[in-house]
């Protein structure tokens, strides 16, 4: 299992990077479509849609993704009007933020989401925001190394959860919904993408106001990873399912390895606009 996981991880990594860096803005924006649908699929499937249904779910976010391409990009990918596209990430941080809260109260919160139009509805907000994000940061300026720096956030704030969990971790972070996790593993998490945030602004020679922003902004898209863990482990949880797909050999589905990336890039994408981040680079 061990080597199999190895295998599709170093797959992976290979093609996002080439994607990431080879390809132009407008092939890219497809390929992470394609992505986006696939990860459709298996949150039809946690939302407990059948197979009919789950097409319509895919029909669904193929039209709000073309809608949003629309609205946002008016088809020119390395222009987005950053106003509309503000509206469409703060309606994702704000979801985000309620999650949080859902996820603090389940197995009851189950009673206000867990109706399987709900969960459609909801994975609608959660992949078409992603999807937007993640084009949006490819578009700006070195918007490749963006994207890639949003993942070193996720990565940053996985390691130290795990490595500072499994040693001190005593007081579980929600019991209910992923059994594992502590809070000294999450403030484990938020003190190494703490240190990331202060390498980089170093780096790149940012001024003492900019670097606290910048570092504010890095937390709080490291809060924001968290909560997307919690989220698909909980509606994993309802669905009564370890894995959202087995489609990757030894990394479960789509879904198990974007669902903290999925709550970090509207976060991020919506700090780097306001504080123009991109012109420090």
């Amino acid at each position: 299992m061990l080597k199999q996981r190895i295998i599709t991880a170093l797959v992976l990594v290979a093609l996002f990077l080439g994607a990431l860096f080879l390809l132009p803005i407008q092939w890219f924006s497809m390929v992470t479509v394609a992505v986006i649908l696939l990860g459709g699929w298996e949150w039809a499937n946690l939302s407990n849609l059948n197979r009919a249904l789950r097409f319509v779910f895919l029909a669904a976010l193929g039209a709000a993704l073309i809608g949003t391409a629309q609205y946002v990009f008016a088809m020119d990918f390395a222009n987005p009007d950053t106003d509309r596209a503000r509206q469409i990430l703060a309606v994702a941080c704000g979801w985000w933020a309620l999650a949080f809260l859902w996820v603090q109260s389940y197995p009851a919160s189950a009673m206000l989401w867990g109706n399987r139009w709900a969960r459609g509805v909801i994975g609608l907000v959660v992949l078409v925001p992603a999807w937007l994000s993640m084009v949006i940061l490819r578009g700006q300026d070195h918007g490749a190394w963006l994207v890639l720096f949003v993942v070193a956030v996720v990565v940053s704030a996985d390691v130290g959860a795990y490595f500072v969990g499994r040693k001190f971790g005593r007081h579980k972070l929600a019991r209910e919904v992923s059994p594992g996790k502590s809070w000294e593993g999450f403030f484990g998490g938020l003190g190494a993408c703490l240190i990331l945030a202060l390498a980089v602004s170093m780096l790149l020679g940012l001024p003492l106001k900019n670097t606290l922003l910048f570092s504010f902004g890095i937390l709080v898209t490291a809060l924001a990873s968290v909560i997307g863990d919690l989220v698909e482990s909980m509606f994993k949880r309802h669905r009564g399912i370890k894995d959202s797909s087995r489609i990757l050999p030894g990394h479960g589905g789509i879904l198990d390895r974007l669902d903290s990336l999925s709550a970090a890039l509207p976060v991020f994408t919506m700090a780097a606009l306001a504080s123009e981040l991109p012109k420090y680079l």
